[in-house]
């Protein structure tokens, strides 16, 4: 088999997408596969576009006959695999700056990787349906594979203890939890407002994650009347221990190609709730997906899971079932079978 070569700029595991390229190459490791993986070495003095386009040009260059896998948008790929999405659909929701040349230089280099790739690998059906009505692209070019994760035992014995003696969790204490940098596009002002309008009251909610601006969100706690139920932890090395203690998992996201968070929730058996607008939403039950991240009527579902423990365990129980069949392996082997399309 011809040697792949996976790009991704990013070196530092910072995001889903840096992770999946480290996941991927341990897989292809495992199964012998030649590989190497390629990362920009560019100084960050440099402003982010002019960085974007000159790791594209340096790519691109010293292509050859090289079979190129990339995680990141440049105009050579022979396989792009989108895990940021379409930025043309990003930049329609959010209201970013129309004066930043990044997002110009992302939307040039987003419409040729679309054109060029022999094929697209799209990671939820939602992405694959925005390339569609964005840029035109034949459906057939896009195969939508789902993201997968290791599945592990973990010992969960000591996340309780642990967790109730630093943040004083009663035992009988509902816990609603967000995992998510960058809040406002991962919906932390929707959270708030949601568990706000919940009628049952002996909750605990913890929001984990980095934000610069996490003195706002603290404010809008406490005019909510939230600050004696929500805790901010901000970053946190032991996440899989609040996803043990959760029982509710919610995600109100603006825009999330997929969301492994998603999945990682579901692993330690969580309800979990997020939006149409976050592609993970696909493989959830339509009860629990929001038509929009401001759709605040998602308050009496909650309650309805708060309020019914043997529903609650039901839903968490079937959770944790259905994330078994998204595994990494299970990824790598669709995402092979694309590159042996292309190879052979």
């Amino acid at each position: 088999m011809q040697k792949l070569y996976l790009i991704r700029a990013n070196k530092k595991l910072s995001g889903g997408a840096e992770m999946y390229l480290a996941q991927l190459s341990a897989q292809l490791e495992k199964r012998k596969i030649d590989h190497a993986v390629l990362h920009s070495s560019l100084p960050k003095f440099l402003p982010a576009w002019l960085r974007v386009l000159l790791f594209d040009f340096m790519t691109c260059r010293k292509k050859e006959d090289k079979f190129y896998f990339s995680l990141d948008r440049i105009s050579c790929p022979d396989i792009y695999r989108t895990d940021d999405g379409v930025h043309k659909v990003f930049l329609s929701i959010e209201n970013k700056s129309k004066t930043n040349p990044l997002h110009w230089v992302y939307l040039a280099l987003e419409a040729k990787a679309f054109r060029r790739a022999k094929k697209i690998i799209a990671i939820s059906g939602m992405v694959k349906n925005n390339i569609i009505d964005a840029y035109g692209i034949d459906p057939s070019k896009i195969v939508v594979i789902y993201n997968g994760i290791e599945l592990q035992e973990y010992d969960t014995s000591h996340a309780f203890p642990k967790l109730s003696k630093e943040f004083r969790i009663a035992q009988a204490q509902k816990i609603i939890t967000f995992v998510g940098s960058g809040f406002k596009r991962k919906g932390v002002e929707e959270f708030l407002h949601i568990i706000s309008r919940l009628k049952y009251d002996d909750f605990k909610a913890f929001i984990i994650g980095k934000e610069k601006k996490l003195s706002c969100y603290e404010d809008m706690a406490r005019q909510l009347g939230l600050e004696n139920k929500v805790v901010f932890t901000g970053p946190r090395k032991d996440v899989n221990d609040f996803y043990v203690i959760s029982d509710i998992f919610l995600f109100p996201s603006r825009y999330d190609p997929f969301g492994n968070v998603i999945l990682e929730a579901m692993q330690f058996s969580n309800a979990v709730i997020t939006t149409r607008q976050c592609g993970a939403g696909e493989i959830l039950d339509e009860a629990f997906v929001m038509d929009r991240p401001d759709d605040y009527s998602i308050a009496a579902t909650i309650d309805g899971l708060l309020n019914d423990d043997r529903l609650l365990d039901e839903i968490k129980a079937k959770n944790r079932r259905t994330v078994q069949s998204f595994t990494i392996e299970k990824n790598v082997e669709e995402t092979l079978k694309v590159i042996h399309e292309i190879i052979y």
